[in-house]
């Protein structure tokens, strides 16, 4: 039993791992697809940002449809038409065809993502759950950290039709995967479409939603520009800005293993102590920022938080809405994705208005307010009444 629960959580990784790097890797090759297709790279981001409009749009909507169907044949349907797709974008005629082939996926997309990690927590002991959704969320990190690097290699050392057939492969992979070994998992207790949506009528959930936003905005108003920053400030350029990146994932990676055995072991403490101490090593950076060694130390307490955020905002939501499993997990996807836009534009504008130094400014301002969003919904919601929220 101990080993197929773990044959389950490795499919579950590659799964997410898969379609994470589906989504992130194409940002490591957007030269290469321009010139591929003959537009500007400009017009090639569209990849990137109508495949994350997609997700934000699918992800409190998507999870929430499929629902009440047998969840292994749902998660074959997700990775089939990523496989798909990602055939379609390797002989794709034309840009139009590429960019089709792109968003469709992204629709999909919440849906695989939220049933891992609903799977992957009800696999175990509800105190152990925050500990195998780290693993799923493994996947994901690793997804989002390590296929730009990836994806980018393969393109420069051979071209990017086989960047396209690494996506196929891995998709492929877990596809082949779960038709084997994973059970069939029909929905034993299916909610209706009304009971899973009445969790939006909770002030809790709400401000659940109002934290996880404003972490994912101050984690990607810094993580966005980290590039710039090491390169302006730190003056790390070349292989040992490739170096210090690559640092920086295999901290986020090492972040969701650390992040889950804090979140089973003292969840509250996690959630409310997160902005304090990424806010300590954001204003560090003032400190550090113009060091080499003592920035890279820094870069890898950024790389470990940047991975603990994803779990906290997953617990903060699912436990708003424990009720609503794969809905909640959608918000949480959607959330994050609107956090990226938001912290993204507000960390550009910092940017140009008052210097590469001062992005971490907007991070902790974002900081601020996602501690007085945690802070209200723990008033308002003891413990004792709403059972280690």
């Amino acid at each position: 039993m101990v080993k197929q629960n773990h044959l389950f959580m490795y499919i579950l990784i590659i799964g997410v791992f898969g379609i994470l790097t589906t989504e992130m890797g194409i940002v490591g090759i957007l030269p290469q697809i321009a010139g591929h297709f003959q537009v500007s790279v400009s017009q090639a981001g569209l990849l990137v940002s109508l495949f994350a409009l997609a997700v934000s749009i699918a992800g409190p909507t998507m999870p929430l449809l499929f629902s009440g169907i047998n969840r292994k044949k749902v998660m074959l349907l997700v990775l089939g038409i990523f496989v798909v797709c990602n055939i379609v974008s390797l002989f794709a005629p034309t840009f139009t065809v590429a960019l089709i082939a792109r968003i469709i996926p992204g629709f999909f997309h919440p849906i695989y993502c939220s049933l891992a990690l609903t799977a992957a927590a009800s696999s175990v002991s509800k105190e152990e759950a925050p500990k195998a959704i780290s693993k799923v969320m493994l996947g994901v990190t690793a997804g989002m950290v390590l296929g730009v690097p990836i994806t980018n290699f393969i393109a420069n050392e051979t071209s990017i039709e086989m960047a396209m057939v690494f996506f196929a492969v891995v998709n492929a992979l877990a596809f082949i995967a779960t038709w084997l070994f994973i059970p069939s998992m029909p929905v034993t207790e299916k909610l209706s479409y009304g009971a899973q949506l009445s969790v939006l009528k909770k002030p809790i959930t709400w401000l659940a939603i109002a934290a996880v936003v404003l972490i994912g905005s101050a984690g990607a108003s810094v993580s966005s520009y980290i590039a710039e920053y090491l390169e302006a400030i730190t003056h790390i350029t070349g292989k040992m800005l490739s170096l210090t990146l690559f640092i920086y994932g295999l901290a986020s990676l090492l972040g969701n293993l650390i992040g889950g055995r804090l979140l089973s072991k003292n969840p509250l403490r996690t959630v409310v102590s997160y902005p304090i101490v990424l806010g300590f090593f954001y204003l560090l950076s003032f400190v550090t920022g113009t060091s080499t060694v003592p920035m890279v130390v820094t870069i890898l307490f950024w790389g470990s938080l940047f991975a603990i955020s994803n779990l906290i905002n997953q617990y903060w939501v699912s436990s708003a809405a424990p009720e609503a499993p794969d809905f909640s997990n959608g918000l949480f996807l959607s959330c994050s994705n609107l956090g990226i836009t938001i912290g993204t534009a507000v960390g550009g504008l910092f940017l140009s208005g008052m210097g590469t130094r001062y992005i971490v400014l907007g991070g902790i301002l974002f900081l601020a307010f996602s501690l007085l969003a945690i802070l209200i919904r723990m008033y308002m919601y003891r413990p004792t009444k709403q059972h280690s929220r």
